[in-house]
């Protein structure tokens, strides 16, 4: 069992930044990469940004540039630098833990950019 929980979200100007977190714990050795994706309703969720266990990152078109994946494996926590943020990088965005049998998903966190 993996659990994460994830902190940081709020609401933001266009322009500007913030950083989520995502605490893991539990069966932290079983997790082959973390991901952090994002839903806004009536559209498809999407896969944000990846990290994985050997600390291969990679990301989406869309944020290529301005948003960056990073962990610290000293307080078992994945983090999330979003920078220049646009109105349409509002959604709820999800951490999830990716094992060998199967994905875990936070609770999520809700990210407004607007003015």
């Amino acid at each position: 069992q993996v659990q994460l929980v994830e902190s940081g979200g709020g609401l933001v100007q266009p322009g500007g930044s913030l950083r989520l977190s995502c605490a893991t714990s539990g069966s932290i050795s079983s997790i082959r990469a973390m991901n952090w994706f994002r839903q806004t309703p009536g559209k498809q969720r999407e896969l944000v940004a990846t990290i994985t266990r050997d600390g291969t990152t990679n990301s989406a078109d869309s944020v290529k540039g301005r948003f960056t994946i990073s962990r610290d494996n000293a307080d078992n926590t994945v983090y999330l630098q979003m920078n220049s943020l646009k109105p349409e990088d509002t959604a709820v965005y999800y951490c999830t833990a990716l094992t060998s049998i199967r994905r875990y998903w936070g609770q999520g966190t809700q990210v407004t950019v607007s003015s």
